[in-house]
């Protein structure tokens, strides 16, 4: 039996209250972990694709978070997602476009150009991030990133990074309905955590009971084999999701996880 949760969460001009709707990922980046996610120069026929299966959201990052991935510059990001809003947004007019960023630079530049939300993996590591989402009114998607912490105990490493991030956030005049939290499923120190995390992430969502939650697990390590056999280990975790409650699932394969998720609508 799903988990009836009730949120008030506004990306855009789009409300999200109950249900667990799909967010789809567009890696404008040569080195993503699963290669069928990089568009190249695709990005506007790809994200096609995604809003008719189902995405309603879509989530467009400039550079890999995998474990040991190699950092880019801010002028590297911004040249490799900049055009990508830009072209989804002069084609897909209504489209709901996230940008997975934890430069200020960048995210200034996509909310000039039409991003509704930015999804920063490091839990507001730089406090400037805060106020380019406040003064451009849009949204943000805050992670929690355990590779570094020094907490033992992850559940409370969690409970006190997403609160502070959500605290400066709010301090900084960020609506609370335009606040969305992430666990950071692939962020932990080891896959037994990852899983430990999935299998209790409504723990998360009971403690941060007025937050809603994106659940980031598609195709990921912690599921053993390569990027390619992964799918129906994702969508377990998305079906998981929906029982749970989480608002959110990222995903690199739209279709079939929204196939999962409407199996609970009927």
């Amino acid at each position: 039996m799903k988990n009836l949760r009730k949120y008030d969460f506004q990306i855009g001009g789009k409300r999200f209250e109950s249900g667990t709707h799909v967010m789809g990922i567009l890696n404008a980046t040569p080195d993503s972990f699963f290669s069928e996610s990089r568009i190249g120069d695709n990005a506007v026929k790809r994200a096609g694709e995604m809003l008719k299966c189902g995405a309603e959201v879509l989530d467009i990052g400039g550079q890999s978070t995998r474990p040991n991935g190699k950092p880019v510059s801010v002028l590297e990001e911004m040249s490799r997602v900049l055009p990508v809003v830009e072209a989804i947004r002069a084609e897909y007019k209504d489209a709901l476009i996230s940008v997975d960023t934890f430069y200020p630079e960048v995210a200034q530049a996509v909310v000039d150009a039409g991003a509704d939300m930015i999804n920063d993996v490091s839990c507001l590591k730089n406090n400037a991030l805060t106020k380019v989402v406040a003064d451009g009114g849009v949204s943000v998607c805050v992670m929690h990133n355990r590779r570094d912490t020094n907490i033992s105990d992850m559940f409370l490493d969690k409970e006190t990074g997403l609160s502070s991030a959500i605290k400066k956030l709010l301090l900084a005049g960020v609506p609370k309905n335009k606040i969305l939290l992430d666990g950071g499923i692939g962020f932990n120190k080891s896959n037994v955590e990852d899983w430990e995390l999935l299998n209790h992430y409504d723990q998360l969502l009971d403690y941060f009971d007025e937050y809603p939650f994106l659940l980031g697990t598609s195709r990921k390590s912690m599921f053993g084999g390569t990027p390619e056999t992964r799918l129906s280990a994702t969508l377990d975790s998305t079906a998981l999701a929906v029982e749970q409650g989480v608002l959110f699932v990222r995903v690199h394969d739209v279709k079939e996880n929204k196939l999962v998720i409407n199996k609970f609508v009927q």
